[in-house]
């Protein structure tokens, strides 16, 4: 495990897990005597093995297991006048061993796949509580000399049972937190969506009152033409103050329009103003939209089309519609380049402060003699069916993007490697939400 590979909220947890599993295990109670102790170490460790996925289970038990030997140890200097540390970390011992398994059973039964299924996750921790006291009553009999008793092991699947049903109730009012705070964060969505249709609706009046007066404006553009035709045939005499008039009414309408436009862009630069300020996320999230959105892409132009995701390092959330932008036009432009059937892969690189994004599909490449003009706006080498070009301005609007947020992007052309592959370089800084 790379700690640097580690997002913060998984550090911070990881942290939390070593300070609060001690703890906790000093929180308990003695059911049968004073040697069957039953405290909430476990539970809370359980409850940190759900959280931490990207964290081995076995590294979170050794971590456990060390904390709490340690925490005792030192309670025990703390609390007796006269103690042998070595004797003391002897004696507390057989606690590593019971979290160390209590973390290893949960990796080996896999834990994780049922976090959506508390009675399953029940019964399995009483699996991983009876391996792990089993293992620690082995520990003791080895290390301190106790005794094992049939007695012993019915205490241990008592203790196992009721900790299961704790484990249960919390994790089941875990959930049902986590449960509220997505229910208020879909009413907060749903809530701003109505908001941003209400406002591109009345975009939309005045957008549907620019085209009609378009549509008006093209009908005297055109009445004013066959008038002119006429007068230069000679059928029609007109005055040019009539021709003034009419022109000066064409300028007024094509006014009118502008001063629609006009507010059609400033209540959708707010729109888009007030969108920016909000949408920021994970890159993994970011590609996966990508890679619906073009698989959909490919099935609509009849190809088979294989797309690979892969992300490195500690990413921040980044800014959903310039890092969209940006990948969007060079994933679309591999999808439009393969022939039929081929694979796109999308990896994205974190290089201290800088992010790369990398687009290589295995389509027909790029020919060398056009490597040094593709950024050129209206450069093409796509035809559709009926021998009609694309725009060309895909690649012209990346690199004109990537260059406005003080970054770069470049073909990668190499003799041995088929198709293109296009990277991306930009300062982490610039895409992601200023804190």
């Amino acid at each position: 495990m790379n700690l640097h590979s580690l997002e913060k909220k998984e550090l911070q947890l990881l942290v939390a897990m070593i300070i609060l599993v001690p703890l906790a295990g000093e929180i308990k109670f003695y059911p049968f005597n004073e040697v069957y102790r039953v405290s909430f170490g476990p539970p809370t460790l359980f409850i940190f093995l759900l959280w931490l996925r990207k964290v081995p289970a076995v590294i979170c038990g050794v971590l456990a297991g060390l904390s709490i030997v340690t925490f005792r140890v030192l309670l025990d200097l703390i609390s007796l006048t006269s103690v042998d540390w070595m004797a003391s970390i002897h004696t507390n011992s057989p606690y590593f061993f019971y979290y160390f398994t209590y973390a290893l059973v949960f990796s080996v039964l896999r834990i994780h796949r049922f976090y959506n299924r508390p009675w399953v996750i029940g019964l399995l921790g009483i699996v991983i509580e009876l391996a792990a006291g089993i293992v620690e009553l082995l520990a003791e009999n080895i290390m301190i000399g106790t005794v094992m008793t049939l007695d012993a092991f019915n205490k241990i699947m008592i203790i196992a049972i009721f900790r299961s049903f704790f484990v249960i109730g919390l994790f089941s009012m875990i959930k049902l937190h986590e449960s509220k705070l997505r229910e208020a964060e879909i009413q907060k969505r749903n809530e701003h969506m109505i908001m941003l249709v209400s406002n591109l609706y009345e975009e939309s009046v005045l957008l549907k009152k620019s085209v009609q007066d378009a549509e008006e404006i093209t009908r005297q553009s055109y009445n004013l033409y066959q008038k002119l035709q006429e007068i230069r045939k000679g059928k029609k005499r007109l005055s040019l103050e009539e021709l003034s008039r009419h022109a000066l009414r064409i300028a007024g309408e094509v006014h009118e329009i502008k001063k629609d436009n006009q507010r059609i862009l400033s209540g959708l630069s707010k729109v888009i103003s007030e969108e920016s300020s909000l949408d920021y996320l994970d890159v993994r999230s970011l590609l996966s939209i990508i890679v619906r959105t073009h698989e959909k892409y490919a099935e609509l132009l009849g190809k088979n089309i294989e797309f690979s995701i892969a992300y490195n390092g500690s990413h921040p959330e980044y800014h959903v519609y310039t890092f969209i932008s940006i990948v969007n036009n060079l994933v679309a432009n591999a999808v439009e380049a393969i022939k039929g059937t081929g694979s796109i892969e999308i990896a994205v690189e974190r290089e201290n402060d800088w992010l790369q994004i990398r687009v290589h599909d295995d389509g027909p490449g790029i020919p060398d003699q056009y490597k040094d003009i593709i950024f050129k706006p209206g450069f093409t080498l796509k035809f559709d069916s009926t021998g009609n070009s694309s725009t060309g301005i895909g690649l012209s609007y990346v690199k004109e993007l990537a260059e406005k947020l003080n970054g770069e992007v470049k073909f990668d052309h190499q003799e041995d490697s088929k198709g293109a592959t296009f990277i991306v370089r930009l300062p982490i800084g610039n895409l992601s939400q200023k804190r």
